[in-house]
This record gives C-alpha cells, sequence and structure tokens, in this order.
C-alpha cells in the first residue's frame, strides 16, 4: 500500500485534519508496537510498510518489553499526548489499517505477540472468551 493510501484511511478512521496528523499517530502506534515485539518482527512488518513509516518500526529498542494492552493503549497516549480513550481510537485507524497492508499471515503473527484483547483494535471481533 502507498503512503497516501495508507494515510488517507487512517486519517478518515481516525477523523483526523490532514495527513500529517494522521502520520503523526501512526508512527506513534507502529513505535509502540516495535517496543512490544522482537526486532526481528518489527523489521519484518516494516518492510510491507511505506517509508517514512517503516522507519518507526526500525528504531533498535533491544528486548521486547511486555505490557498488557491497557498499557499498550497508555504508551500510545503518551507518544501522541491524548487521553487513553482516544489513544484507543487511534490505535484502532492505524492497526486496522496496518491488516489491510501487510499480508494476512503477518498480521496473525503480530497478533500473538500483542496483549490480549488487541485483535479488536484490528477491526477484527474480540476472542471469544470460551
Amino acid at each position: 500500500m502507498r503512503l497516501d493510501e495508507f494515510l488517507t484511511r487512517v486519517r478518515d478512521r481516525g477523523e483526523y485534519r490532514d495527513d500529517d496528523e494522521a502520520e503523526q499517530v501512526s508512527r506513534a502506534v507502529l513505535w509502540v508496537i516495535a517496543s512490544r515485539v522482537a526486532p526481528e518482527e518489527a523489521a519484518r512488518l516494516a518492510t510491507d510498510l511505506p517509508a517514512p513509516l517503516d522507519d518507526a518500526l526500525r528504531l533498535e529498542r533491544g528486548r521486547p518489553e511486555s505490557f498488557d494492552r491497557e498499557e499498550f493503549l497508555r504508551r500510545v497516549a503518551r507518544q501522541t499526548g491524548a487521553r487513553p480513550r482516544t489513544a484507543q481510537w487511534d490505535a484502532g485507524a492505524v492497526l486496522s489499517t496496518l491488516a489491510e497492508a501487510v499480508p494476512r499471515e503477518h498480521v496473525d503473527r503480530l497478533l500473538t505477540r500483542l496483549p490480549t484483547g488487541s485483535a479488536e483494535l484490528f477491526g477484527e471481533p474480540p476472542a471469544d472468551p470460551r
């Protein structure tokens, strides 16, 4: 997916003013993802994204950190300067677009590495609690 198409989708879903705001939010969400997954996984995902969004995943972070969905959203909020509820909206706009931009197997692999409950942020139904 081209950068302009990715940002247009994020902008529309997140109801942002312009592509600059959509890019800022996208980079923030991807940066948090990169801190949660192994560097190799982040680099693999980056190959499917247009520049400069791929850079947010390629930053050297060392070992992946383990944190839950709530902390994931807090970190997105910290990166964007938003409230946690807004961060959920932001993450959903970016991650649902990401799910369309990368191969399905990459999304599935990423979901196994993200906190429980993250599938909803990708626009998927919540996991069955049974």
